[in-house]
């Protein structure tokens, strides 16, 4: 995919922040739609299906996590399992935990570099765009779970699981080993090369997006059908 089809929305209601994103990103090849309030930019988002979103939190009108929460829960799955770059002044862990936990996939904290910010979109569009290697893929099959490592597929009773690409991650880490017991710091490891980014290593960040796991997957609590807890340890798949 040549940078110059990738399509990546920007909201964001500071205007001058908006220009220099939007800025930065065409001219590093890509066609950048921009949103200065939250209902344009849902809006946008629907109908462009953009391959990747940089999302202020703090928007008029719609904010940032409830824009996160309804892409999410779209029933087209280009628009569901787009990529949520959150760009927020918001510092505090509970902020990220809580949009982790309705489905962003990466953080930039104001104020910010934008060829930093250019660097983590191109990095997120690469692993997005990235194939296991054939030889070594290997399609995992649990009950009526199907992990397709080399078409990033998961289905659920023959239903798309609608994962984001750091919950794949964690899944197919998971279920390649099913009983062993993962920490939550070989966890952490994973969602840093996913990401393409320690922007937000800690041990809540797991539990996070272990719990949108279970949601996805029908279950929830301690020991649900699929991810176990492993007191004291981490988490494993339940063989």
């Amino acid at each position: 995919m040549a940078a110059l089809t990738v399509t990546i929305l920007v909201i964001e209601d500071d205007r001058q922040i908006r220009r220099v994103v939007q800025g930065y990103l065409a001219q590093a090849g890509y066609r950048v739609l921009t949103a200065s309030d939250g209902e344009t930019g849902l809006a946008l988002a629907q109908h462009e299906k953009p391959a990747l979103i940089v999302l202020d939190l703090m928007l008029p009108g719609l904010d940032g996590w409830e824009i996160t929460r309804r892409l999410r829960q779209s029933s087209d799955p280009a628009v569901a399992n787009v990529h949520i770059l959150m760009l927020t002044a918001r510092v505090e862990e509970g902020d990220r935990v809580r949009g982790l936990a309705l489905g962003a996939d990466d953080y930039v904290i104001k104020p910010f570099s934008p060829r930093e910010l250019v660097a983590r979109v191109q990095a997120a569009l690469r692993r997005l765009q990235r194939l296991p290697n054939a030889a070594t893929a290997q399609v995992l099959v649990q009950d009526a779970l199907r992990l397709d490592p080399t078409y990033r597929n998961a289905t659920l009773n023959d239903t798309d699981a609608e994962l984001t690409a750091v919950e794949f991650d964690i899944l197919y880490t998971l279920m390649r080993q099913p009983g062993r017991p993962f920490t939550r710091d070989e966890l952490l490891t994973v969602i840093q090369k996913s990401d393409n980014s320690s922007a937000f290593a800690y041990e809540r960040t797991v539990d996070a997006h272990i719990k949108n796991l279970r949601h996805k997957l029908g279950g929830a609590g301690r020991h649900s059908r699929f991810i176990e807890t492993v007191h004291g340890v981490g988490y494993r798949f339940a063989p």
